[in-house]
């Protein structure tokens, strides 16, 4: 299996070379050159198994045994779901009028990505124990990716992490789960902005490729292949978990409503249905509606600002995986894809060509969602179920009660759910409801905390930069001070 830029001007790669390169030299986003095309036979035989088998499954089409032969594959799978609280790790709550919940936030950090970081992690330990070498990861985050991050990671000799976070812009937990880790290979900044322009300064150091090599950089944000590819899973078991049966032909669909703001799962989404998942996708977004627009109108431009929200770590502009459906929907054509992200990378303003957007318009339908409507959600949730949801899981609800209301016949529908109501008491109390929160999670606030500003005006990108040298520095030092 091969991977090819979405740009389409940087050499090919196999899975180890696009798990460590995130972005592709040519700025682009790797995907799989040819999606293995899955038959019935093989549908029917993976809807009776577990959620840990179809992850494995699924990575054994995108993953060579070359690299990492099948049993060795199944114990990195199994060794990264072994600290999820949930025996099946990712659980299926079917709730009143139809609402089927797909709880994917039972790892470690009580958000979905436990489940791809967890993976990717497995998979970039196995190669660096490979090959001896050690990699320094830079993640910008909105909320959930850097705690995920963190976890999988911490205390890992072969890594050190560094994690910018937007200061006052994620709740106070996700926030205590990021700088309270006091391990060695953990380096936390708080940035005065937003998650989009927090990315800037990682991008800037990317984009110095000599930079990147010199000091063995990589991103695991949600741009990253591995990170997809697990993303994959969500669709496949909530389709098994609620299609009504696999013995008609063709197979009935089921509708996946995707809560969405960099548009990984999205994009995991549209790869499962083009290999033949026959899944219907929604995008459910919060105010910040970029991708919203882009579906209805073809309008992929920012707005002025992101607006904060209930459903924190969806408040982006920037959806990076977008570059990836667009790529899919113009039937891999790297020069329409780059013509068009270039263009947006100048202006931040792009309007589809006539025949792309119809192409997205039929693929995928969209909603974009107030906080208002989100606490709501949340109220009547929990009169109806009392069963807790978090604003972004709201998100994805609100267009289903949206349609029961409506009393239109649809196929059978699946809400993903990204996080735990634990991780946002504020939200669950301007619903009006009590939160439920861990043990685990009140601890954090009696926990020592530890992060290095990122004012307004400061050099951001000189900052990483010269955190980034000094780590290569002490690494270099420890080496020549260690016994021969």
């Amino acid at each position: 299996m091969w991977y090819v830029s979405t740009r389409g001007m940087a050499p090919r790669v196999d899975f180890e070379g696009a798990l460590f390169s995130g972005y592709a030299p040519d700025g682009g986003l790797y995907m799989p050159e040819k999606l293995p095309q899955l038959d019935r036979d093989t549908l029917r035989q993976w809807s009776v198994v577990s959620y840990p088998s179809l992850v494995k499954e699924l990575c054994s089409l995108f993953i060579g045994p070359e690299l990492i032969p099948r049993d060795d594959l199944n114990d990195l799978i199994d060794r990264a779901f072994s600290r999820f609280r949930h025996k099946e790790v990712v659980h299926l709550s079917r709730l009143r009028n139809g609402l089927n919940v797909l709880e994917l936030w039972h790892g470690v950090t009580y958000a979905f990505k436990d489940l791809s970081l967890c993976c990717a992690t497995q998979f970039l330990q196995y190669f660096l124990e490979k090959r001896k070498k050690h990699i320094t990861v830079v993640v910008g985050t909105s909320g959930d990716t850097g705690s995920a991050a963190i976890e999988s990671v911490q205390g890992a000799e072969n890594v050190d992490i560094i994690v910018l976070l937007p200061k006052g812009r994620c709740t106070k937990i996700q926030e205590l789960q990021m700088t309270t880790v006091l391990r060695e290979n953990v380096h936390v900044f708080g940035a005065e902005g937003s998650s989009d322009e927090l990315d800037e300064p990682i991008k800037a150091v990317f984009a110095d490729v000599a930079f990147v090599k010199e000091h063995s950089l990589m991103s695991l944000n949600s741009i990253n292949w591995s990170r997809v590819l697990v993303q994959m899973a969500h669709h496949f078991f909530a389709y098994f978990r609620c299609a009504p049966t696999l013995d008609l032909h063709p197979p009935p669909p089921v509708e996946v409503v995707v809560p969405s703001g960099g548009a990984g799962s999205l994009a995991a989404g549209f790869i499962a249905q083009k290999m033949g998942l026959p899944i219907h996708l929604v995008a459910a977004v919060n105010y910040n509606d970029i991708i919203h627009r882009t579906i209805q109108r073809g309008d992929f431009s920012l707005s002025e600002a992101v607006k904060p929200t209930l459903a924190s770590a969806m408040d982006i502009q920037v959806p990076y995986n977008m570059e990836r459906i667009f790529w899919l929907l113009s039937g891999s054509d790297s020069q329409v894809t780059r013509a068009l992200m270039e263009q947006f990378e100048r202006t931040r303003s792009v309007s589809l060509p006539k025949e792309l957007h119809s192409k997205l318009s039929e693929a995928v339908i969209s909603q974009s969602v107030s906080d208002e409507a989100i606490t709501q959600t949340m109220g009547r949730c929990w009169e109806e179920n009392q069963y807790l949801l978090c604003p972004h899981s709201a998100v994805a609800v609100s267009y289903h009660y949206q349609q029961v209301d409506r009393r239109q016949p649809s196929p059978p529908r699946c809400c993903l759910a990204p996080a735990s109501a634990a991780k946002f008491p504020e939200a669950v109390l301007a619903a009006g409801l009590t939160p439920e929160t861990p043990a685990e999670i009140l601890a954090l606030e009696h926990k020592e905390a530890r992060c290095t500003p990122m004012r307004k005006g400061d050099d951001w990108t000189r900052m990483l930069r010269g955190l980034i040298e000094d780590l290569s520095r002490q690494r270099q030092g420890r080496f020549r001070n260690a016994p021969a």
